[in-house]
């Protein structure tokens, strides 16, 4: 972890549709606390249109830091933007979950996040690939994927929204037979989900992988096999707890690259976000790919 020295340029990239809504409100204190200060300029995402146009200037104008102003879904796409350059990705949480955010030791009081830019502390991180698609906390099969799925198409957003879907479809959904591959190995095995977490959390400190590192060049696989509707309390306590490797309900592995075959063409998620896949889905570790801006919890999470 290091502070740089160097003469900084940064793209605040807002969404003022994302979680909170709080982007474009945000934008007279981002001014008072960087002017004269630190060189930036600021770009409103309205569609995901627009986003070429972003990602170009980014590129082409010697910006240094893409700060996203956002939920999950603008963090993965200005993240998936800037992968293997040596733009910075910096964060201000403005969404529901803020996976990412939580995982690399932001806060989540904007105004407060943006000191910890100003401070610019950085590390790189590893980043992950499912079926070619970039990823940063998790991603995988099952459950989690179907929720994500139907919650990309409600018309309510936010934390209160994923917890109820979450609760009206946990017992409605139907554990899946899958065949995984790793290291030289191949397990079958009848999951509720399957998540390849490259950091521990979901989001919310939902973690579900507590023992995910960013920065190891390995997924951590948490399986989470059938249960029986008495035994979910418990599983939830665990992942509270930053126990849920401790549950006999879920198998655990450690690989860089996993490949899963399901029975049948099935929706994935990628840190949340939904997507159709075939019947085969590849997972691969892409080490130290990312450089972020960091809190000062960040090593001890």
């Amino acid at each position: 972890m290091y502070i740089r020295a160097m003469t900084r340029k940064l793209l605040f990239i807002v969404n003022p549709k994302a979680g909170k809504k709080l982007g474009q409100e945000l934008l007279p204190f981002i001014e008072k606390k960087l002017e004269g200060k630190i060189n930036f300029e600021v770009a409103i995402w309205k569609n995901i249109n627009e986003f070429e146009q972003i990602s170009a200037k980014l590129r082409g104008e010697a910006f240094t830091d893409a700060i996203a102003v956002g939920g999950d879904g603008t963090v993965n796409q200005v993240a998936k933007s800037i992968l293997g350059t040596n733009i910075c990705l910096g964060i201000i949480p403005t969404g529901s979950g803020n996976g990412l955010a939580r995982s690399l030791g932001l806060l989540m009081k904007p105004e407060l996040a943006i000191e910890q830019i100003i401070h610019g502390k950085t590390e790189l991180i590893d980043s992950g690939t499912v079926n070619g698609i970039p990823f940063f906390c998790t991603s995988g099969v099952g459950f989690d994927a179907h929720i994500g799925n139907l919650f990309a198409t409600s018309v309510k957003r936010g934390l209160k929204s994923y917890v109820k879907i979450t609760v009206s479809e946990l017992f409605k959904y139907r554990s899946k037979k899958y065949k995984l591959k790793f290291n030289g190995k191949e397990i079958e095995r009848k999951a509720f989900f399957i998540t390849v977490a490259n950091a521990g959390q979901y989001g919310n400190d939902f973690y579900i992988a507590p023992g995910a590192k960013m920065n190891d060049g390995l997924f951590h696989v948490s399986i989470l096999r059938p249960f029986k509707f008495y035994e979910v309390i418990g599983l939830l306590s665990k992942i509270l707890r930053k126990k849920a490797d401790q549950s006999k309900l879920i198998e655990t592995i450690t690989c860089s690259e996993l490949t899963i075959e399901r029975e049948e063409k099935d929706v994935i998620h990628f840190d949340g976000e939904p997507a159709l896949t075939e019947k085969h889905v590849t997972f691969k570790c892409v080490p130290a790919s990312l450089k972020v801006i960091v809190g000062e919890k960040y090593n001890a999470i």
